[in-house]
Order: structure tokens, then C-alpha cells, then sequence
């Protein structure tokens, strides 16, 4: 007969445990590569609508790119350390993405210079980032963060 207090006790540490830690990292670490580019890339060795696309970002979908690299980069080593606080850092990290994407739908000149390329990797990567989020929570619960 399990105890009460049984059901709230951690689980062992499942084996796949860290090929996710290492994907959710690996796949920040892309992110955080894609983001330095993107801001670094001088507009002038742009094509002319790629060019045109940087230059209708607003400040804030910027602003919004780096933060879910970077804190969704804190959020991948918590999880590596094991440790609770990655589940609010890639929590930060999907509103940052969500953030990021939303201008090709609601930013009038970034949705007409966008292209459908443009859309389903927004759609792609908030996927999973809000995968990263998910295991994270997961791992939580079963209490594998400390």
C-alpha cells in the first residue's frame, strides 16, 4: 500500500533525461548563434529583402529575440545543473520567442515583407521553445530539479 506522501516523492532520474538537457541546450546555443548574426551582419552585405525585412523591425522584436536566446541559454544550463530555476527562465524565454514571431502577424510592413518561410520558422521555434518549457516543467514534477 503506497503512502500518501509517496506520490509527491522524487522519481528516479529517467536515462534520457540529459539527450533532452543537451538538445534544449544545443538548441539555445543556435538560437544565441542566430541572434548574433542577425545583429551583427552589416544590412549592407544583405540581399535587398532581407535588408528591407531588418530594417522594419521594431525595437521591441529585437529586444525580444535577445531575450529568449540569452535567458532560454540560462534556462539550458539551469537545466543541466538541475535546478529549478530553469523552468521560469525558459518560461521568460517562450514569452521572448512569442514576442519575436509577433510581428509578421500584427507589424504591418514586417507581415507584407515576411515570406511564408518566415512564418513557419517562427511557428517552428516557438514550438520548441515551448518544448524546452514543457520538459523543463516536466522535469520538475517529477522531481528530478532541485
Amino acid at each position: 500500500m503506497m503512502k500518501s506522501d509517496d506520490r509527491f516523492a522524487p522519481r528516479p532520474l529517467a536515462r534520457w533525461y540529459w539527450v533532452g538537457a543537451i538538445a534544449v541546450l544545443l538548441f539555445m546555443l543556435m538560437g544565441c548563434a542566430g541572434y548574433l548574426v542577425s545583429v551583427f551582419t552589416p544590412l549592407d552585405q544583405l540581399p535587398a529583402d532581407q535588408r528591407a525585412l531588418m530594417e522594419a523591425r521594431p525595437v521591441w522584436m529585437i529586444a525580444a529575440y535577445a531575450i529568449a536566446v540569452w535567458v532560454g541559454l540560462l534556462g539550458a544550463i539551469a537545466l543541466l545543473a538541475r535546478r529549478k530555476v530553469a523552468v521560469p527562465l525558459l518560461l521568460v524565454s517562450l514569452v521572448g520567442a512569442i514576442f519575436t514571431f509577433l510581428p509578421y502577424a500584427v507589424v504591418p510592413r514586417v507581415r507584407e515583407l515576411a515570406t511564408e518561410n518566415d512564418g513557419a520558422v517562427g511557428i517552428v521555434v516557438t514550438a520548441l521553445v515551448w518544448t524546452s518549457f514543457w520538459f523543463a516543467r516536466h522535469s520538475q514534477q517529477r522531481g528530478w530539479l532541485r
